[in-house]
C-alpha cells in the first residue's frame, strides 16, 4: 500500500513546503510548519463552464442601502453596524470563557421571535446548551440546535432548515470529508469557512462564525479567514471583571474600530446604555496623576480617565502602561523632557486606562502628559477637567478627528475645562465649558498650572 505523501503546512500563512525548515518560506515566521497529509488531487471539483460574463459600469449598477434585521440587543447592533445583513458572514473571537456563546446563544433567542434560527455547536452537546439557555433565563426558547462538526451535514441542514441566522461554534471544530487533515488545521479551516461563506451568499442566510484565538489574542488559523469574512468582531475585557467590549475590527457593512459595552450579569450579557461610566474612577476628590480623556471609538466619543504614577525608580526606571502603547510612552517622556522641561529620567513611570478599555489612538498624548506631570508634580488637575490631542516629537499638539463631537460629549456629561488643540477649538462656544486652545506641549502645562 502506498504511503500517504507528508507536506508542510504553516499554521500563520496557510502556505505550504514539501520538506520541514524552521523558517516559513512564505511569511517568514519560525517554527510553524505542521506536518499534514497531501491530498489527493481531484479533478474537476471546482470546475465550471468558462463562459464570458457580462460587465457594467459603476454608473449603470443599481445601489441601495442594505437591509438590515436588529438582533434585539442594542449594541450588538451598534458594532455590526445596525444589524445583521442577509447573506453576511460575521466572525467573533476572543478568549475562551469570555462570553461569546453567551452572547450569540442571547442574539438568537431574540431573533428567533421573528425569524427562523439555528445553532450548530460542535464543542457542546445539545443538552448542554439546553441547560446554558435556562441559566440565561430564556425558558422556551425557539432557537433550533444541531450538534455536529461535519461540514457536509452542516450545508445539508441549512439547505433543510433554511434558517434566516445560523451560528457555528466554532469554525475550529468543522472538518470536511474532501480533506484528510484533523480539524482544526490551516486547510480544514480554509476549506470550511470558503464553503461555509459560499452558502451563506447563494442562501441568503447570514452566517456567524465563533473562532478560537491564540496565546497572543490572534485569531487562529490561517490569516485568510479573516479576509473572507465580511465582518471580524473581537470580544475584549478581563474574565475577572463584569465589564466585555465588542470591537469591529472590520465590517463590510458599517464602521470599523466601532465597540459594544456589555455588563456579564447572571442573566446573561446586558448592554451598558453609558459606557463612559464604566471608565471614569469615582474620586471624591480631585487626585494627582489622574487627566480624564475624550476618546473616538468607531463613531461613539468616551470617556476614559487616564492614571499616571511616577516614582523613585534608581538606577534602571520602568517605564509600564496597561492599556496604551509602551513604545509612545517613551516618545512623551522624551518629548516632555526635550520641550517642557519636566524629567522623568530616574523615576518609575506606570500609566493605565481604567476599566480595562485599550486606546490606540494618539489624541491620547496630551492627557497622557498631563496625567505624568500632575503625579510628578502632586497637584490634581481641576475638578471637570478633559484634554485631548495628538503631540508630535518637535512638542506641537496636533488636532484629533472630529473634536467637536468630542467636546459635546464631556459638556453633555458635565465637564468644564477643556484643554485641546487649536484646530480643535470651536467657532462658537459651548455652554458650561471653558475651552483652552493650545499649539504646543509648553503651553498646555502653562494652561494647567494656571488653572
Amino acid at each position: 500500500m502506498a504511503k500517504d505523501k507528508a507536506i508542510y503546512t504553516c499554521s500563520e500563512c496557510g502556505g505550504s513546503s514539501p520538506k520541514w525548515q524552521g523558517k516559513c518560506p512564505h511569511c517568514e515566521a519560525w517554527n510553524t510548519l505542521v506536518e499534514t497529509v497531501a491530498d489527493a488531487p481531484q479533478k474537476n471539483r471546482y470546475q465550471s463552464l468558462a463562459k464570458t460574463q457580462p460587465v457594467a459600469t459603476l454608473g449603470e449598477i443599481e445601489a441601495s442601502d442594505v437591509d438590515r434585521q436588529p438582533t434585539g440587543l442594542d449594541e450588538l447592533d451598534r458594532v455590526l453596524g445596525g444589524g445583521i445583513v442577509a447573506g453576511g458572514v460575521v466572525l467573533i473571537g476572543g478568549d475562551p470563557g469570555i462570553g461569546k456563546s453567551t452572547l450569540l446563544l442571547q442574539a438568537l433567542d431574540a431573533l428567533s421571535r421573528s425569524v427562523p434560527t439555528l445553532y450548530v455547536t460542535g464543542e457542546e452537546s445539545a443538552a448542554q446548551v439546553a441547560l446554558r439557555s435556562r441559566r440565561l433565563g430564556l425558558d422556551g426558547s425557539r432557537v433550533r440546535v444541531l450538534a455536529e462538526i461535519q461540514l457536509e451535514k452542516i450545508v445539508a441542514t441549512l439547505g433543510t432548515e433554511q434558517p434566516a441566522v445560523c451560528v457555528i461554534d466554532s469554525i475550529q471544530t468543522v472538518y470536511s470529508d474532501a480533506l484528510s487533515s484533523a480539524p482544526g488545521s490551516v486547510a480544514q479551516v480554509r476549506e470550511c469557512a470558503a464553503q461555509l461563506t459560499r452558502t451563506a451568499k447563494s442562501s441568503g442566510t447570514t452566517i456567524v462564525l465563533v473562532g478560537h484565538v491564540t496565546k497572543e489574542g490572534a485569531l487562529a488559523g490561517p490569516r485568510v479567514l479573516e479576509h473572507i469574512v465580511d465582518t471580524v468582531l473581537y470580544f475584549e475585557g478581563d474574565t475577572h471583571s463584569s465589564f466585555r467590549l465588542v470591537r469591529a475590527i472590520k465590517n463590510r457593512f458599517g464602521a470599523v474600530n466601532e465597540i459594544g459595552v456589555f455588563a456579564m450579569t447572571e442573566r446573561g450579557l446586558k448592554g451598558v446604555a453609558n459606557p463612559s461610566a464604566i471608565f471614569l474612577s469615582t474620586h471624591g476628590e480631585p487626585v494627582a496623576g489622574s487627566c480624564v480623556l475624550v476618546t473616538l471609538e468607531g463613531t461613539r466619543p468616551l470617556l476614559v480617565e487616564i492614571q499616571a504614577l511616577v516614582d523613585s525608580g534608581g538606577p534602571s526606571p520602568r517605564r509600564l502602561s496597561v492599556g496604551l502603547d509602551r513604545d509612545r510612552l517613551a516618545m512623551m517622556l522624551a518629548v516632555l523632557h526635550r520641550h517642557a522641561g519636566i524629567a522623568c529620567v530616574d523615576q518609575d513611570v506606570f500609566v493605565n486606562a481604567v476599566g480595562g478599555v485599550r486606546i490606540s489612538e494618539p489624541a491620547a498624548d496630551l492627557a497622557v502628559m498631563l496625567a505624568i506631570q500632575s503625579s510628578l508634580r502632586a497637584r490634581p488637575l481641576p475638578h471637570g477637567f478633559i484634554a485631548f490631542g495628538e503631540v508630535g516629537l518637535a512638542g506641537e499638539v496636533r488636532p484629533a478627528p472630529r473634536g467637536q463631537e468630542r467636546l459635546r460629549e464631556a459638556a453633555k456629561l458635565g465637564f468644564s475645562i477643556a484643554v485641546v488643540p487649536s484646530a480643535n477649538a470651536p467657532k462658537k462656544p459651548i455652554e458650561g465649558l471653558t475651552i483652552h486652545a493650545v499649539e504646543r506641549i509648553e503651553q498646555a502645562i502653562d494652561v494647567v498650572r494656571g488653572l
